[in-house]
Parts: structure tokens; C-alpha cells; sequence
């Protein structure tokens, strides 16, 4: 093949190769290092929950197609969830679709809203996914970065990443169809607070822009932090797709069950461009789901409280491992300044993390348009066993000793 023939991955996607997910969860296996990098829990969720899928499969129940939209079952337990939890109405009917995980959710309302030349707001850094759908819809992503405070600025000596409101309005152009926001914040931690959701949907409002909110960290939120979703908020239940996910909150992140509810318009464009990625998955599970979700409030609060005593214990290790530790209130990850420990390169830090103390982490400069923005910095994810956890501090003593 000569260098003048066409490349095979189109331009939109050029910038995007294999993920470093893949990376440093090879490096991991290779290294026999603990894997703190990639976001899934290395234990099942609730027996009854599992016991319901096994029950679905025997019955014969999802076995075949389910429906587009997501068996009734699970679309009426998500219209329940909205109510019981955030006071929100959706109809099952009309406001909810089931996807195949959060993921697709994103990339079908992304492909389904945007025309190629809109620009899209999204809050830096970000999932990796967001950008590459943004690319796939022929949408122009405008990063708004989340910065670090000051030592000692948010009032409890614990640091945090915040966003600039002036900065989010000031990149609002007459380009501008869509803000992309995710709370609680992955990889920051980053729970937005009621005021600054506020002032989110003042911008939105005023300037008449669609929003898609992913909010699939809703359960975990830690400390005095508050999830608020900004369908919520006035104005904007109409111009809002929300997302959620069922991995996260139960621990089966392999059965890839999301979902999303807005008003009936927003639903079926975005049902328009879904159908067309997967048409329909994860049968069985969904009417497991729609048990999960009935659970009572009991669950909810054991789960955060039981992932709040991880994410303590992990920062603890990683305090004294010699990092500076952004202490998350919301999700599942920690995000880490490697600069105490002299280093400043994060991806050259995290390919020599596993021979140097048996971790793996991840760069947050991957998840950055302006990677220098991110290169201090590295991701952990706490939602393991206490002895895996309590190993991998053990280990990251070995940089400070």
C-alpha cells in the first residue's frame, strides 16, 4: 500500500486509536499488577439481582428482541426511579428509552441532535467517549476546563477541580447547540452544586440550548454533596436528555443497561439514531434492572456508604504514598497530582507505575483537549475489595520509601 492511497479510518476519527484502557489494562495482566485503572467493581452486585436475570433467561423472558423502546417492566421502574428519587414525571411510554449502557446513550443523542458544524460544550476533562461521539455527529467539541483550586480553598483543607461559570458562558457562540455536562464528574469528582446547575440552565435558557446531562454517578455522592438533576431546574425539563445507567449504581457494569428520559420529541430523535446502533440489547437484564431499581432507599444509602469507606481508604494510601489527593465527592474515582512526588509527566508516570510499586492508574491527560492541562495528573478507581485496596497502598509506599 502506497502512501498516496486514502487512509481507512475516516478524518472525524483519526485522533482516535486504541484506548488506553487497553493499554494499561494489558500492562496490568502482563506486570501481575493491581489494576486501579479501569472503572468496573471487582465484585457482583446484589444476589437478588443476579437471581432475577437468571430467572428472566429461564422464563424466557427478553430471549428474543425486546422492544425498541425497552420492555414496559423496566421503562415504568425508570419513570419510577425519576419520581421516587428527584420528583420528576416522565412518562414510560413516551420519556424513556432503554440503551445498551450509557455509552450508546451518549453517542445516539450526540448523532441524533448535532448537525456537522455545531459546536458542542463539554466540561474538560472528559469521558473519552463524549469526544469521539462529538466527532462521529460532525460536531466541534469546546472544552471548558475544570481547574484545580487552591490548597486548602474549599474550606476543609481537601482541594477540589472547579468550574468557571464565566469561562462556560463566555464560550457559548452563535455555533452553539448543545452543552454536554456530566455530575457527579468523571475523573474529576467533581459534584456540581445546586447554584452552579443554576446558573447552567440560566445559560441554557437564554441562549435556547440543548443539553445532555450524564448523570450515572447519581448514587454515589459523598460527604455534604447533593446530585441535582438539571432536568429540575426551571426551564429545563423540555430542552434536557438525561442519562443513566444501571452499571454503576448495581455493580454489573457487563450488562450494559442505560437508559435516557427527556419530552417526547427529544426521546424519539434520539430513539432514531439508536436504533440504528445496536436496535435493541441486554434482554434478560433489563427486567433485572427493573427490579434493581425498586430496591429500597436501604440499598442506595449502604452502597454509597460502603464505596465513602473505600474512597477513604484509598486516599489515605495515596496521601501518604506521597500524592496530592483531590478528594472526590461524587463517582467512583480519585484524581491525583503526581508533582509532590517529582514527576509531571503522567502518562510516562503510569507506564512505570507497574514496575515501579505493581499499580496501574490512568492519565488524565487522556481525557484533556489541552493535555497539557492534565498532565500532573492521574486517575485511581476505589470500587474494589478492602484487601485489594489495602495492597495497592501497601505497594504505592514503595515511590515515597
Amino acid at each position: 500500500m502506497t502512501s498516496s492511497v486514502r487512509p481507512l479510518l475516516n478524518r472525524r476519527l483519526a485522533e482516535f486509536g486504541t484506548t488506553v484502557f487497553a493499554e494499561m489494562s494489558a500492562l496490568a495482566l502482563s506486570t501481575g499488577s493491581i489494576n486501579l485503572g479501569q472503572g468496573f467493581p471487582d465484585t457482583d452486585g446484589p444476589e437478588e439481582i443476579r437471581e432475577a436475570a437468571v430467572r428472566a433467561l429461564r422464563d424466557g423472558r427478553g430471549n428474543q428482541y425486546p422492544p425498541g423502546p425497552g420492555v414496559p417492566e423496566l421503562r415504568t421502574a425508570i419513570a419510577a426511579h425519576q419520581k421516587r428519587h428527584y420528583g420528576l414525571s416522565y412518562d414510560p411510554d413516551t420519556e424513556v428509552l432503554v440503551t445498551a449502557g450509557a455509552t450508546e446513550a451518549i453517542a445516539a443523542s450526540l448523532l441524533a441532535l448535532l448537525e456537522p458544524g455545531d459546536e458542542v460544550i463539554a466540561l474538560e476533562p472528559y469521558y473519552d467517549s463524549y469526544a469521539a461521539s462529538i466527532a462521529m455527529a460532525g460536531g466541534t467539541r469546546v472544552p471548558v476546563t475544570l481547574r484545580p483550586d487552591p490548597a486548602g480553598d474549599a474550606g476543609d483543607g481537601h482541594r477540589r477541580f472547579r468550574l468557571d461559570l464565566d469561562e462556560l458562558r463566555d464560550a457559548v457562540t452563535g455555533r452553539t447547540r448543545l452543552l454536554l455536562i456530566n455530575t457527579p464528574h468523571n475523573p474529576t469528582g467533581t459534584v456540581l452544586t445546586r447554584a452552579e446547575l443554576t446558573e447552567i440552565a440560566r445559560i441554557a435558557v437564554e441562549r435556547d440550548l440543548l443539553v445532555v446531562t450524564d448523570e450515572v454517578y447519581e448514587h454515589l455522592v459523598f460527604d455534604d454533596a447533593e446530585h441535582v438533576p438539571l432536568a429540575s431546574l426551571p426551564g429545563m425539563r423540555e430542552r434536557t436528555v438525561t442519562i443513566g445507567s444501571a452499571g454503576k449504581t448495581f455493580s454489573f457494569t457487563g450488562w450494559k443497561v442505560g437508559w435516557v428520559t427527556a419530552p417526547p420529541a427529544l426521546v424519539g430523535a434520539v430513539r432514531s439514531a439508536k436504533q440504528f446502533l445496536t436496535y435493541v440489547a441486554s434482554g434478560p437484564f433489563q427486567y433485572a434492572v427493573a427490579e434493581a431499581l425498586a430496591l429500597p432507599d436501604a440499598y442506595f444509602e449502604d452502597f454509597r456508604a460502603d464505596m465513602l469507606r473505600k474512597r477513604d481508604v484509598l486516599a489515605a494510601g495515596l496521601t501518604e504514598a506521597g500524592f496530592a489527593v483531590f478528594r472526590p465527592r461524587g463517582t467512583y474515582f480519585i484524581t491525583t497530582d503526581i508533582r509532590p512526588l517529582g514527576e509531571s509527566d503522567g502518562f510516562a508516570f503510569c507506564r512505570s507505575l507497574p514496575e515501579r510499586a505493581g499499580v496501574v492508574a490512568i492519565p488524565n491527560a487522556v481525557f484533556y483537549d489541552h493535555r497539557e492541562a492534565g498532565a500532573p495528573f492521574v486517575r485511581f478507581a476505589f470500587c474494589k475489595k478492602d484487601e485489594v485496596l489495602h495492597e495497592a497502598a501497601q505497594r504505592l509506599h514503595r515511590l515515597s520509601s
